[in-house]
C-alpha cells in the first residue's frame, strides 16, 4: 500500500530529496509554501517518521556602549599610556588631569596587564611594552559597528582565541552583547528517502492528528503576581500603589541611608538624568529626616541630593511615604511592582524585575508575627520547610532572613528579608507605632514554582516553553 501524503508534505519530501537537509525559511522559498505550511508539513512529516527535525544554535555578537567608546578611542589601558609623552615616569595628578573621568578604568586594565607601575605619588612605565594590537583590540576591530555571528568570529581569529578574548571582553561591563538564534534543520528519514512520491496517494490520512490550537493564556510570572496579590489580600492586607520614579528622599533619606551609601551611586542606581523633585515632603518630614541624618550620620544632610529622581529600587519608599501620610494605628498593607537596579544581568540578576513589600503596624505586634504571617504565605505558595536566619539590613532591627527548602536543588535558598523598621526609620516621619516591615522579588519565587534556573527565562518568548508550563504549580 502506498503511503498518504498531502500535497505540503510531496514538496517538502521533493525539495529535501535534492537538498539533503534544509532549514523552513529556505524550504518556504523552495517549495513556494508560506512558513506556516512548511512549518505544519514538517511536524506531519515528523509525526509520520518520515522526517528528523533537530535543533540548532547560532550565536552572535555586537559591540555594547562601551565596546563602541574602544573602537573609537581605545581601550581603558591603552589610553593610559599616551600622556606619559615617551617619559618613564609622570606624577598621579598630572596623569588623573589627562585621562579625566577615565582615570580609574585606565589605571586599572594597565597595571592588570603589567603596562606601568605605581610607587605612591608617580606612575612610571614598565619595561614590558605594550603589544601593538592585543587580541580584544582585534576583535573590537573586527565587529566594528556590525553583528558578526560567532563562525566568522572564530573564522578570523581562530576558536582558541576567540574563546578567551570573548571571555575576556565579557567580563568587561557593556562592552560586548551576546544574541543567540536558535534554527531547525529537517531532513528526511531513511524511510522517506525510498517513497516515490508520483506513487503516492492524495487520500485523506484519518489518522492523521489535527492542527494545534494553542488557545490564549497569561504569562506564568503574571500568574506568579497574581497568586501572590490574592494570599496577602485573603490574609487581611491592602494593596498600595506608588509611581515607578520617586524622589531620593523616599527611595533612600526616609530609610535612613546615608547620602554617602554605595547604594546611592550610578553603579547601583538609575537616575533619571536632569529632572529634581520639587516639593519632596513637607517642611516637618524634611526637617525631621534630616535632624535624623545630621545626629545618626554625623555629617550634612544635602537637600539637593534628596531632590534628584531615580527609578525606584525596592517598594519600599511606596510602603514609608503612606505612613508617613497616614500615620495609622493600625495597618496590613503590601505593594506590588517594577523595581530597578543598575547590576550586571545574569541567571540570577535584572536590572528590572518584580518586588513584593508589604508591612504591619499595631501596638503589640512582634517579630514572631511577622514569621508567622511569612509561614503562612509560604504554605499558600507550596513552600512547606521554612525557616529563618538572623541577618543585617540597613534600615530595619532586629533582621531576618527568610529560607525555604528547594527539593528539586537539595538545598536552602533565601528569600525574603524582614525585621522591625529602625526608630530612625519611623520617629522623623511621626509613627510611634512598631512597624514589621519584610520584601523580597517575584521572580524568585517563580523560578521556585516552575523550576527555572535562569531568570531570564521568563523574558525570552519562547513559546514552546511558555505553551508547555503547567498552569497550576
Amino acid at each position: 500500500m502506498s503511503q498518504v501524503l498531502h500535497p505540503i508534505e510531496k514538496q517538502i519530501i521533493k525539495s529535501l530529496k535534492e537538498t539533503k537537509s534544509s532549514t523552513p525559511e529556505k524550504l518556504a522559498e523552495s517549495t513556494k509554501l508560506s512558513i506556516d505550511q512548511v512549518r505544519r508539513g514538517m511536524e506531519w512529516l515528523k509525526l509520520k517518521g518520515l522526517a528528523d527535525v533537530k535543533e540548532s544554535d547560532e550565536f552572535f555578537y555586537k559591540l555594547g556602549k562601551n565596546g563602541l567608546d574602544a573602537l573609537e578611542n581605545g581601550l581603558p589601558e591603552r589610553q593610559c599610556i599616551p600622556p606619559f609623552h615617551n617619559e618613564q615616569s609622570i606624577s598621579v595628578t598630572q596623569l588623573q588631569k589627562e585621562l579625566t573621568s577615565n582615570f580609574g578604568n585606565c589605571i586599572g586594565y594597565a597595571k592588570q596587564r603589567g603596562w606601568i607601575i605605581s610607587d605612591g605619588n608617580t606612575f612610571r612605565l614598565a619595561s614590558t611594552h605594550p603589544e601593538p594590537e592585543l587580541p580584544d583590540e582585534k576583535l573590537i576591530n573586527f565587529l566594528g559597528k556590525q553583528k558578526i555571528s560567532l563562525k566568522e568570529i572564530e573564522k578570523n581569529l581562530g576558536k582558541d582565541t576567540s574563546d578567551i578574548t570573548l571571555k575576556s571582553l565579557n567580563e568587561r561591563p557593556e562592552y560586548i552583547i551576546e544574541s543567540k538564534i536558535t534554527r531547525k534543520i529537517i531532513s528526511l528519514s531513511d524511510k522517506a528517502k525510498e517513497i516515490d512520491i508520483d506513487s503516492s496517494s492524495d487520500a485523506i490520512d484519518v489518522e492523521a492528528d489535527v492542527r494545534k490550537i494553542f488557545v490564549a493564556r497569561t504569562h506564568p510570572l503574571k500568574d506568579t503576581i497574581n497568586e501572590i496579590r490574592e494570599i496577602f489580600v485573603t490574609l487581611g492586607f491592602s494593596e498600595i500603589l506608588g509611581d515607578l520614579s520617586q524622589s531620593s528622599f523616599w527611595n533612600f533619606d526616609a530609610l535612613f541611608t546615608p547620602q554617602d551609601h554605595p547604594a546611592r551611586e550610578l553603579q547601583d542606581t538609575f537616575y533619571i538624568d536632569g529632572f529634581f523633585s520639587k516639593k519632596i515632603a513637607t517642611p516637618k518630614q524634611i526637617q525631621q529626616v534630616s535632624k535624623t541624618h545630621k545626629k545618626g550620620w554625623r555629617y550634612l544632610w544635602d537637600i539637593n541630593e534628596a531632590r534628584k529622581m531615580v527609578l525606584r529600587t525596592h517598594t519600599t519608599c511606596v510602603t514609608i511615604k503612606y505612613l508617613a501620610d497616614n500615620k495609622p494605628d493600625e495597618a496590613r498593607v503590601f505593594s506590588l511592582g517594577r523595581v530597578f537596579r543598575n547590576e550586571k544581568v545574569s541567571y540570577k540578576h535584572l536590572v528590572e524585575f518584580n518586588q513584593i513589600e508589604g508591612i504591619i503596624v499595631g501596638k503589640d505586634t512582634t517579630l514572631r508575627d511577622l514569621m508567622g504571617i511569612q509561614r503562612e504565605f509560604y504554605k499558600r505558595i507550596g513552600l512547606d520547610k521554612v525557616k529563618f536566619w538572623p541577618t543585617f539590613f540597613p534600615y530595619t532591627e532586629p533582621s531576618l532572613q527568610s529560607m525555604v527548602y528547594n527539593e528539586r536543588l537539595g538545598k536552602w535558598v533565601e528569600l525574603f528579608g524582614m525585621g522591625i523598621f529602625r526608630p530612625e526609620v519611623t520617629k522623623p516621619l511621626g509613627i510611634t507605632k512598631p512597624v514589621l516591615a519584610w520584601g523580597g522579588g517575584i521572580e524568585r519565587i517563580a523560578m521556585l514554582k516552575y523550576g527555572v534556573n535562569d531568570v531570564r527565562e521568563f523574558y525570552n518568548n519562547d513559546l514552546k516553553w511558555l505553551r508547555s508550563v503547567t498552569k497550576c504549580q
